[in-house]
């Protein structure tokens, strides 16, 4: 059983190694960015599953439609990612990569805090 245990852990890891690798590594840009597309998914659970409050779903209740075409953007956004440091390959840089990434981490930021806004949460009138 000790060896299923570690060709798992190996697969895994290299699993791991090969997609940081193609989104142009493991850095606190992409870090934040999935942590922030995480946080904005599962508010965006809450807002519509607890207070059914959703701008999303008629009812403004959880709807796996809804809930499918948000996996969607975020797995668009990782694309983009993806298309960024491809760019920067052949260009030599690393600026598209991390505008990219910056740009989508605040675009996440604001989606939070509309999650939030929804949920009652007091936000600021400037946000």
């Amino acid at each position: 059983m000790a060896n299923w245990k570690v060709v798992l852990c190996t697969a895994l890891g290299c699993a791991g190694s090969l997609i940081a690798r193609a989104f142009g590594g493991w850095d606190a840009g992409l870090m934040t960015l999935i942590a922030f597309m995480a946080a904005d998914y599962i508010s965006g659970m809450i807002v519509a599953g607890v207070f059914h409050s959703s701008d999303k779903t008629a009812s403004g209740g959880l709807e796996s439609r809804a809930g499918w075409k948000g996996l969607c953007r975020k797995g668009t956004t990782l694309c983009m990612v993806l298309v960024a440091q491809r760019l920067d390959m052949v260009m030599g840089t690393s600026v598209v990569r991390d505008a990219v990434v910056i740009a989508y981490i605040c675009n996440e930021a604001i989606s939070i805090t509309e999650n939030a806004a929804l949920m009652g949460v007091p936000v600021p009138e400037r946000l």
